[in-house]
């Protein structure tokens, strides 16, 4: 289940939907949809709130990916969700668990040559 709750920012054409359970199945098409109707009716949605997001698949990620390309800023938090949204922006990875991953690679690679 998804639920999708609009909330209003302080400056006029600022919103946030705010999203809560699972982005995947057809609950993607759900949050697709009610985006081309905020499209439709000139609204603009400037962030998108995944910090209370369960889990996100394959097509949850690709419809994510194609609302950051359309102007969305993309809010989370959670380990898995934040290196989502890492690999959708392209940020660096800031969670210990990531650098650890990368300093181990390092590492072997080192001891490789």
């Amino acid at each position: 289940m998804l639920k999708i709750t609009e909330q209003r920012g302080s400056e006029p054409d600022s919103m946030s939907l705010i999203l809560e359970g699972r982005l995947a199945g057809p609950w993607v098409e759900e949050l697709s949809g009610y985006w081309r109707k905020l499209s439709t009716n000139q609204q603009q949605c400037t962030i998108i709130d995944l910090t209370v997001v369960t889990f996100i698949d394959a097509e949850g990620k690709a419809l994510l990916a194609r609302l950051w390309r359309e102007g969305a800023e993309l809010k989370a938090s959670g380990c898995l969700t934040r290196c989502i949204v890492e690999g959708i922006t392209g940020a660096g990875r800031v969670d210990r668990s990531c650098r650890h991953r990368e300093n181990v690679a390092a590492k072997t690679a080192r001891d490789e040559m």
